[in-house]
């Protein structure tokens, strides 16, 4: 599968340098193909390519979103909104605010009757988002390896085959996967980026993730 990332940030290289492991066709899309962190990611990994938001949106079949959730809807506007039309969208971003955490609490910038999936959808009606990824840090976030087993993907979206093509994909990372719903779901599932990072903020532990227990 020919697969695009959307930010060259930490997570988007990491989530480029997994679909690659996996046999994808990768490209990593940047606002900057000169900057100094994309060209040292090149150098390290020459079988990924390297594009502009617009060229690795128009030539890729499957695309993730890893940008900073304040900044994915310039994203997606740089990259061409008709470049979305019919693809399956993994959508990684949580809507954090700029401002700082508070007693380790992250703030977000939407309410609680709303999500960024939701505003997404919206921006790219003829796209099918997956929110995946998104509750766990970048660390873990392919083959993740805990005593207690595979760690559970909280995903949503309005596509059910959308979703089928995802559960693969996160089963082919080392994830089980909870399928949680609509679209209107991921205002329950990005919350728990705030849940995942405290423990890190108040304690330094980032080594975790969530597991849904079943009777």
């Amino acid at each position: 599968m020919k697969t695009g990332i959307i930010g060259s940030g930490i997570v988007g290289q990491t989530l480029a340098k997994a679909f690659f492991e996996e046999g994808h066709t990768v490209q990593l899309g940047t606002r900057n193909i000169a900057k100094e962190e994309v060209v040292q990611f090149k150098a390290a990994n020459p079988g990924i390519a390297i594009g502009t938001f617009a060229e690795t949106a128009q030539q890729n079949d499957l695309l993730v979103l890893a940008t900073a959730g304040s900044v994915t809807e310039e994203a997606i506007r740089l990259a061409g909104i008709e470049n979305f039309k019919g693809k399956v969208v993994i959508d990684a971003t949580n809507p954090i605010a700029t401002a700082p955490p508070v007693n380790g609490v992250l703030q977000f910038f939407t309410g609680p009757n709303e999500s960024l999936l939701e505003k997404l959808q919206v921006l790219l009606p003829e796209a099918k988002l997956v929110k995946a990824f998104s509750c766990v840090g970048n660390a873990q976030m392919y083959k993740p390896s805990f005593a207690g087993g595979p760690p559970t993907m909280f995903i949503a979206g309005n596509d059910d085959d959308a979703k089928h093509t995802v559960t693969d994909i996160l089963t082919s990372f080392g994830w089980e996967t909870e399928d949680m719903g609509k679209a209107e779901a991921a205002r329950a599932i990005e919350p728990l980026c705030i849940l995942w990072c405290l423990p890190g903020f108040t304690k330094n532990q980032w080594g975790h993730a969530f597991k849904l227990l079943k009777k």
